[in-house]
Protein backbone atom coordinates (compact mmCIF):
# COMPACT_ATOMS: atom_id res chain seq x y z
CA UNK A 1 0.00 0.00 0.00
CA UNK A 2 1.51 3.04 -1.17
CA UNK A 3 1.29 5.88 1.98
CA UNK A 4 1.99 9.79 1.33
CA UNK A 5 2.80 12.00 3.87
CA UNK A 6 2.45 15.70 2.48
CA UNK A 7 3.16 18.38 5.07
CA UNK A 8 2.16 21.47 2.74
CA UNK A 9 -0.37 22.74 0.40
CA UNK A 10 1.99 22.67 -2.26
CA UNK A 11 2.33 19.04 -1.24
CA UNK A 12 -0.99 18.06 -1.97
CA UNK A 13 -1.42 20.25 -5.19
CA UNK A 14 1.52 18.31 -6.57
CA UNK A 15 -0.10 14.98 -5.16
CA UNK A 16 -3.75 15.70 -6.53
CA UNK A 17 -2.38 16.60 -9.91
CA UNK A 18 -0.38 13.99 -10.39
CA UNK A 19 -3.07 11.55 -9.18
CA UNK A 20 -5.95 12.89 -11.47
CA UNK A 21 -2.86 12.74 -14.46
CA UNK A 22 -2.80 9.00 -14.24
CA UNK A 23 -5.59 7.95 -13.45
CA UNK A 24 -5.00 7.55 -9.27
CA UNK A 25 -7.19 7.05 -6.53
CA UNK A 26 -6.29 8.74 -2.92
CA UNK A 27 -7.82 8.18 0.78
CA UNK A 28 -7.42 11.01 2.54
CA UNK A 29 -6.78 9.63 5.97
CA UNK A 30 -6.32 10.83 9.82
CA UNK A 31 -5.35 8.65 12.35
CA UNK A 32 -7.43 5.85 10.35
CA UNK A 33 -9.93 5.24 13.53
CA UNK A 34 -12.39 4.73 11.22
CA UNK A 35 -10.70 3.16 8.81
CA UNK A 36 -12.51 -0.10 8.84
CA UNK A 37 -16.34 1.63 8.16
CA UNK A 38 -17.13 1.10 4.78
CA UNK A 39 -15.95 -1.51 1.74
CA UNK A 40 -12.44 -2.96 1.05
CA UNK A 41 -10.77 -0.48 -1.48
CA UNK A 42 -7.80 0.07 -3.39
CA UNK A 43 -6.02 3.01 -2.73
CA UNK A 44 -3.35 5.34 -2.24
CA UNK A 45 -3.23 6.77 1.20
CA UNK A 46 -2.85 10.66 2.02
CA UNK A 47 -1.74 10.64 5.70
CA UNK A 48 -2.53 13.95 6.68
CA UNK A 49 -1.20 13.96 10.49
CA UNK A 50 1.31 16.00 8.66
CA UNK A 51 -0.98 18.85 8.93
CA UNK A 52 -0.98 18.90 13.26
CA UNK A 53 -0.58 21.83 15.48
CA UNK A 54 -2.58 24.71 16.97
CA UNK A 55 -2.91 27.66 14.23
CA UNK A 56 -4.43 30.22 17.27
CA UNK A 57 -6.64 29.68 19.75
CA UNK A 58 -8.43 33.12 21.33
CA UNK A 59 -10.16 31.52 24.53
CA UNK A 60 -12.23 34.94 25.26
CA UNK A 61 -13.49 34.79 21.57
CA UNK A 62 -14.60 30.70 21.62
CA UNK A 63 -12.45 30.56 18.36
CA UNK A 64 -9.81 27.94 18.02
CA UNK A 65 -8.25 27.45 14.58
CA UNK A 66 -6.26 23.81 14.03
CA UNK A 67 -4.66 21.52 11.90
CA UNK A 68 -6.57 18.91 10.68
CA UNK A 69 -3.95 15.98 11.82
CA UNK A 70 -4.18 17.04 15.47
CA UNK A 71 -5.50 14.42 17.30
CA UNK A 72 -8.66 15.03 19.01
CA UNK A 73 -7.56 14.28 22.31
CA UNK A 74 -4.84 17.10 22.61
CA UNK A 75 -7.75 19.66 21.21
CA UNK A 76 -10.14 18.20 23.85
CA UNK A 77 -7.37 19.11 26.59
CA UNK A 78 -6.22 22.25 25.31
CA UNK A 79 -9.98 23.53 25.53
CA UNK A 80 -10.37 21.50 28.71
CA UNK A 81 -7.23 23.90 30.27
CA UNK A 82 -9.24 26.85 29.37
CA UNK A 83 -12.25 25.86 30.98
CA UNK A 84 -14.16 24.73 27.69
CA UNK A 85 -15.24 22.37 25.46
CA UNK A 86 -16.42 21.19 21.45
CA UNK A 87 -20.04 21.03 22.49
CA UNK A 88 -21.06 18.56 19.67
CA UNK A 89 -18.70 15.89 22.01
CA UNK A 90 -17.03 14.29 18.98
CA UNK A 91 -15.66 11.07 20.32
CA UNK A 92 -12.86 8.82 18.94
CA UNK A 93 -14.33 5.62 17.32
CA UNK A 94 -10.70 3.30 17.83
CA UNK A 95 -12.23 1.35 20.69
CA UNK A 96 -15.40 0.18 18.37
CA UNK A 97 -12.78 -1.82 16.08
CA UNK A 98 -10.68 -2.79 18.41
CA UNK A 99 -8.15 -0.37 18.69
CA UNK A 100 -6.92 1.69 21.42
CA UNK A 101 -8.18 5.03 21.41
CA UNK A 102 -5.84 8.24 20.67
CA UNK A 103 -5.52 7.83 17.17
CA UNK A 104 -8.19 10.00 15.91
CA UNK A 105 -7.89 13.46 14.76
CA UNK A 106 -10.14 16.25 15.00
CA UNK A 107 -9.72 16.86 11.12
CA UNK A 108 -11.51 13.20 10.88
CA UNK A 109 -14.27 13.64 13.07
CA UNK A 110 -15.20 16.85 11.42
CA UNK A 111 -14.68 14.87 7.96
CA UNK A 112 -16.65 12.59 8.93
CA UNK A 113 -19.37 14.53 11.37
CA UNK A 114 -18.85 12.47 14.51
CA UNK A 115 -20.84 13.80 17.54
CA UNK A 116 -21.76 12.37 20.68
CA UNK A 117 -24.89 12.74 23.12
CA UNK A 118 -24.34 16.31 23.43
CA UNK A 119 -25.46 17.45 19.49
CA UNK A 120 -29.07 16.95 20.89
CA UNK A 121 -29.51 20.14 21.91
CA UNK A 122 -25.62 21.49 20.92
CA UNK A 123 -25.68 20.75 17.16
CA UNK A 124 -23.53 18.79 15.31
CA UNK A 125 -20.17 19.19 13.73
CA UNK A 126 -20.91 21.12 10.76
CA UNK A 127 -22.27 23.52 13.29
CA UNK A 128 -19.06 24.26 14.85
CA UNK A 129 -17.24 24.38 12.11
CA UNK A 130 -16.53 28.37 11.33
CA UNK A 131 -14.47 28.10 8.28
CA UNK A 132 -11.82 26.00 6.51
CA UNK A 133 -8.91 25.97 4.04
CA UNK A 134 -8.66 22.88 1.80
CA UNK A 135 -6.93 21.22 -1.42
CA UNK A 136 -9.94 20.55 -3.59
CA UNK A 137 -9.67 17.26 -6.29
CA UNK A 138 -8.89 19.60 -8.62
CA UNK A 139 -5.36 20.91 -7.00
CA UNK A 140 -6.45 23.83 -5.99
CA UNK A 141 -6.30 25.47 -2.60
CA UNK A 142 -9.48 27.59 -1.23
CA UNK A 143 -11.05 29.11 1.68
CA UNK A 144 -14.34 29.10 2.93
CA UNK A 145 -16.22 30.97 6.14
CA UNK A 146 -13.89 32.40 8.35
CA UNK A 147 -12.34 32.83 12.34
CA UNK A 148 -15.29 34.70 13.43
CA UNK A 149 -18.86 33.22 14.91
CA UNK A 150 -20.76 35.47 12.59
CA UNK A 151 -19.40 35.16 9.57
CA UNK A 152 -22.03 34.39 6.65
CA UNK A 153 -20.89 34.81 2.80
CA UNK A 154 -21.91 33.30 0.02
CA UNK A 155 -22.31 29.21 -0.03
CA UNK A 156 -21.99 27.87 3.20
CA UNK A 157 -19.17 25.25 2.40
CA UNK A 158 -18.27 24.55 6.14
CA UNK A 159 -21.16 22.56 6.46
CA UNK A 160 -20.76 20.68 2.84
CA UNK A 161 -17.65 19.54 4.12
CA UNK A 162 -18.47 18.29 7.49
CA UNK A 163 -19.84 15.15 7.06
CA UNK A 164 -17.78 14.99 3.40
CA UNK A 165 -16.45 11.36 4.66
CA UNK A 166 -12.78 13.22 2.39
CA UNK A 167 -14.84 13.05 -0.66
CA UNK A 168 -14.26 16.88 -1.73
CA UNK A 169 -11.15 17.88 -0.44
CA UNK A 170 -8.01 17.90 2.09
CA UNK A 171 -8.42 20.48 4.86
CA UNK A 172 -5.64 21.71 5.44
CA UNK A 173 -7.02 23.86 8.70
CA UNK A 174 -10.58 24.42 10.01
CA UNK A 175 -11.88 26.61 12.63
CA UNK A 176 -14.00 25.81 15.03
CA UNK A 177 -16.30 27.40 17.28
CA UNK A 178 -15.91 26.48 21.50
CA UNK A 179 -18.04 26.78 24.36
CA UNK A 180 -17.86 27.45 27.98
CA UNK A 181 -17.30 24.22 29.94
CA UNK A 182 -20.97 24.12 32.15
CA UNK A 183 -19.92 24.66 35.82
CA UNK A 184 -21.82 21.98 37.00
CA UNK A 185 -23.72 18.58 35.06
CA UNK A 186 -25.68 16.29 36.72
CA UNK A 187 -27.77 12.81 35.50
CA UNK A 188 -31.55 12.53 36.70
CA UNK A 189 -32.36 8.96 35.90
CA UNK A 190 -35.82 6.99 36.10
CA UNK A 191 -34.88 3.08 35.89
CA UNK A 192 -36.97 0.01 34.72
CA UNK A 193 -39.06 1.96 31.78
CA UNK A 194 -39.25 0.34 28.65
CA UNK A 195 -38.70 1.56 25.50
CA UNK A 196 -42.32 3.07 24.82
CA UNK A 197 -41.92 4.71 28.16
CA UNK A 198 -38.24 5.86 27.91
CA UNK A 199 -38.99 8.04 24.47
CA UNK A 200 -42.03 9.47 26.35
CA UNK A 201 -40.53 10.34 29.14
CA UNK A 202 -37.50 12.08 27.12
CA UNK A 203 -40.14 13.79 25.09
CA UNK A 204 -41.50 15.43 28.14
CA UNK A 205 -38.21 16.54 29.77
CA UNK A 206 -37.01 17.78 26.23
CA UNK A 207 -40.40 19.96 25.81
CA UNK A 208 -40.53 21.02 29.44
CA UNK A 209 -38.82 23.93 31.14
CA UNK A 210 -35.88 22.17 32.71
CA UNK A 211 -33.31 23.16 30.05
CA UNK A 212 -32.16 19.01 29.62
CA UNK A 213 -29.08 18.98 27.44
CA UNK A 214 -28.90 15.53 26.62
CA UNK A 215 -31.47 12.61 26.93
CA UNK A 216 -30.57 8.58 26.41
CA UNK A 217 -32.28 5.55 27.27
CA UNK A 218 -29.80 2.15 28.32
CA UNK A 219 -32.04 -0.78 28.14
CA UNK A 220 -31.38 -3.90 30.35
CA UNK A 221 -28.19 -5.34 28.63
CA UNK A 222 -25.66 -6.89 30.27
CA UNK A 223 -27.76 -7.79 33.66
CA UNK A 224 -28.74 -4.45 34.30
CA UNK A 225 -31.49 -2.64 34.68
CA UNK A 226 -33.06 -0.43 32.27
CA UNK A 227 -31.85 3.64 32.69
CA UNK A 228 -33.25 6.39 31.41
CA UNK A 229 -30.66 9.46 31.50
CA UNK A 230 -31.66 13.11 31.32
CA UNK A 231 -28.42 15.50 31.39
CA UNK A 232 -28.71 18.94 33.16
CA UNK A 233 -25.79 21.61 33.25
CA UNK A 234 -24.93 25.11 33.36
CA UNK A 235 -24.64 27.44 36.59
CA UNK A 236 -24.99 25.63 40.08
CA UNK A 237 -28.14 27.39 41.08
CA UNK A 238 -30.19 26.86 37.70
CA UNK A 239 -29.42 23.41 37.69
CA UNK A 240 -30.25 22.84 41.32
CA UNK A 241 -33.36 24.52 40.32
CA UNK A 242 -33.94 22.06 37.38
CA UNK A 243 -33.25 18.60 38.79
CA UNK A 244 -35.28 19.56 41.45
CA UNK A 245 -38.39 20.46 39.13
CA UNK A 246 -37.17 17.77 37.02
CA UNK A 247 -39.23 14.96 39.37
CA UNK A 248 -42.57 16.43 39.61
CA UNK A 249 -42.24 17.13 35.49
CA UNK A 250 -41.62 12.87 35.24
CA UNK A 251 -43.79 11.96 38.18
CA UNK A 252 -46.23 9.94 35.69
CA UNK A 253 -43.23 8.14 34.29
CA UNK A 254 -41.88 7.08 37.13
CA UNK A 255 -39.32 7.76 40.29
CA UNK A 256 -36.56 10.39 39.33
CA UNK A 257 -33.11 9.55 40.85
CA UNK A 258 -30.19 11.61 40.88
CA UNK A 259 -27.25 9.23 39.88
CA UNK A 260 -23.72 10.08 41.47
CA UNK A 261 -21.42 11.47 38.86
CA UNK A 262 -18.55 8.30 38.92
CA UNK A 263 -22.12 6.17 38.04
CA UNK A 264 -23.14 8.61 35.21
CA UNK A 265 -20.36 9.08 33.44
CA UNK A 266 -19.70 5.77 32.16
CA UNK A 267 -23.31 5.39 31.50
CA UNK A 268 -23.30 8.26 28.92
CA UNK A 269 -20.06 6.95 27.80
CA UNK A 270 -21.38 3.25 26.70
CA UNK A 271 -24.65 5.34 25.46
CA UNK A 272 -23.21 8.08 23.05
CA UNK A 273 -20.02 6.06 21.89
CA UNK A 274 -22.25 2.32 21.88
CA UNK A 275 -19.44 1.00 24.61
CA UNK A 276 -22.17 -1.27 25.61
CA UNK A 277 -22.75 -3.24 22.26
CA UNK A 278 -18.72 -3.45 21.57
CA UNK A 279 -19.59 -7.62 21.51
CA UNK A 280 -21.86 -7.15 18.22
CA UNK A 281 -20.57 -7.87 14.60
CA UNK A 282 -22.68 -5.75 13.04
CA UNK A 283 -23.44 -2.08 14.33
CA UNK A 284 -25.76 0.44 12.40
CA UNK A 285 -26.65 4.00 13.31
CA UNK A 286 -30.06 4.62 12.46
CA UNK A 287 -31.19 8.41 12.82
CA UNK A 288 -34.87 8.73 12.85
CA UNK A 289 -37.54 10.86 14.40
CA UNK A 290 -37.79 10.07 18.02
CA UNK A 291 -41.47 9.13 18.35
CA UNK A 292 -40.18 6.26 15.58
CA UNK A 293 -37.82 4.82 17.75
CA UNK A 294 -39.85 2.55 20.03
CA UNK A 295 -41.52 0.98 17.28
CA UNK A 296 -37.66 0.61 15.17
CA UNK A 297 -36.33 -1.62 18.37
CA UNK A 298 -39.56 -3.16 18.93
CA UNK A 299 -38.98 -5.03 15.56
CA UNK A 300 -35.49 -6.36 16.80
CA UNK A 301 -35.95 -7.54 19.86
CA UNK A 302 -37.66 -10.92 18.86
CA UNK A 303 -34.85 -10.90 16.35
CA UNK A 304 -32.11 -11.25 19.28
CA UNK A 305 -31.26 -6.98 18.27
CA UNK A 306 -29.13 -5.33 21.31
CA UNK A 307 -29.80 -1.29 21.21
CA UNK A 308 -29.18 1.71 22.51
CA UNK A 309 -30.96 5.19 22.44
CA UNK A 310 -29.67 8.67 22.36
CA UNK A 311 -30.54 12.05 21.18
CA UNK A 312 -33.82 11.30 23.04
CA UNK A 313 -34.75 8.37 20.68
CA UNK A 314 -33.25 10.27 17.44
CA UNK A 315 -30.24 8.21 17.43
CA UNK A 316 -30.47 4.36 17.71
CA UNK A 317 -27.26 2.24 18.15
CA UNK A 318 -28.30 -1.48 16.91
CA UNK A 319 -26.74 -4.47 17.25
CA UNK A 320 -28.15 -7.19 14.74
CA UNK A 321 -26.48 -9.72 12.29
CA UNK A 322 -29.03 -10.34 10.52
CA UNK A 323 -30.83 -8.94 7.32
CA UNK A 324 -29.16 -5.21 6.41
CA UNK A 325 -32.37 -5.13 4.06
CA UNK A 326 -34.54 -5.33 6.77
CA UNK A 327 -32.49 -2.70 8.95
CA UNK A 328 -32.84 -0.44 6.09
CA UNK A 329 -36.55 -1.09 5.20
CA UNK A 330 -37.49 -0.21 8.64
CA UNK A 331 -35.77 2.84 8.88
CA UNK A 332 -36.97 3.93 5.81
CA UNK A 333 -40.28 3.08 6.95
CA UNK A 334 -39.50 5.38 10.32
CA UNK A 335 -39.08 8.27 8.77
CA UNK A 336 -35.10 7.67 8.81
CA UNK A 337 -31.59 6.54 7.90
CA UNK A 338 -28.93 3.56 8.56
CA UNK A 339 -25.74 3.39 8.60
CA UNK A 340 -23.28 0.37 8.68
CA UNK A 341 -20.89 1.05 11.13
CA UNK A 342 -19.17 -2.11 11.70
CA UNK A 343 -19.41 -5.28 9.87
CA UNK A 344 -17.95 -8.37 8.25
CA UNK A 345 -15.93 -7.42 5.50
CA UNK A 346 -18.16 -9.74 3.33
CA UNK A 347 -21.35 -7.67 4.33
CA UNK A 348 -19.69 -4.28 4.12
CA UNK A 349 -18.43 -5.20 0.42
CA UNK A 350 -22.10 -5.69 -0.93
CA UNK A 351 -23.82 -3.31 1.42
CA UNK A 352 -23.66 0.36 1.56
CA UNK A 353 -21.97 2.13 4.70
CA UNK A 354 -24.30 5.14 3.73
CA UNK A 355 -27.96 4.49 3.30
CA UNK A 356 -28.98 4.76 -0.57
CA UNK A 357 -30.34 8.08 -1.41
CA UNK A 358 -33.35 8.77 -4.00
CA UNK A 359 -31.78 8.51 -7.67
CA UNK A 360 -32.15 12.54 -7.57
CA UNK A 361 -30.42 12.80 -4.72
CA UNK A 362 -27.38 10.29 -5.45
CA UNK A 363 -27.44 12.11 -8.87
CA UNK A 364 -26.83 15.78 -7.13
CA UNK A 365 -24.83 14.48 -4.89
CA UNK A 366 -22.25 13.35 -7.55
CA UNK A 367 -22.55 16.34 -9.46
CA UNK A 368 -21.40 18.28 -6.30
CA UNK A 369 -18.47 16.04 -5.69
CA UNK A 370 -17.30 16.29 -9.40
CA UNK A 371 -17.33 19.61 -9.13
CA UNK A 372 -14.55 19.51 -6.46
CA UNK A 373 -13.21 16.23 -7.83
CA UNK A 374 -13.50 16.61 -11.48
CA UNK A 375 -10.77 13.33 -12.13
CA UNK A 376 -12.17 11.08 -9.55
CA UNK A 377 -9.34 11.27 -7.18
CA UNK A 378 -11.08 10.53 -4.19
CA UNK A 379 -13.66 7.95 -5.63
CA UNK A 380 -12.07 5.05 -3.80
CA UNK A 381 -15.21 2.54 -3.81
CA UNK A 382 -14.90 2.73 -0.26
CA UNK A 383 -18.96 4.04 -0.41
CA UNK A 384 -20.16 1.75 -3.04
CA UNK A 385 -22.09 4.83 -4.61
CA UNK A 386 -22.97 2.40 -7.69
CA UNK A 387 -25.12 0.20 -5.26
CA UNK A 388 -28.59 1.10 -4.84
CA UNK A 389 -30.12 -2.19 -3.41
CA UNK A 390 -30.72 -2.56 0.21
Amino acid sequence: MTVHRPTTAEDLEGLFADAAGRGGRLELRGGGSKAAIGAAREAEIVDLRGFAGVVDYDPPELVLTVRPGTPLAEVERLVADQGQMLAFEPFDHGPLFGQASGAATIGGVVAAGVAGSGRLTAGGARDHLLGFTAVSGRGERFVAGGKVVKNVTGYDLPKLVAGSWGRLAAITELTLKVLPRPRVVRTMAIEGLGAEAAQAAMADAMGGPAEIAAAAHRPPLDGRAAVTLFRVQGFAPSVEARCAALPRLLERHGHTVELPGDEAAPLWASIGRAEALAEAATLWRVALPPSAAPGFVAAFDPLGGRWLLDWAGGLVWLGFDGDPALVRSMAEAAGGHAMLLRGPAELRDRVPMQHPRAAGVMALEARVRRAFDPAGIFETGRFLDHVHAH
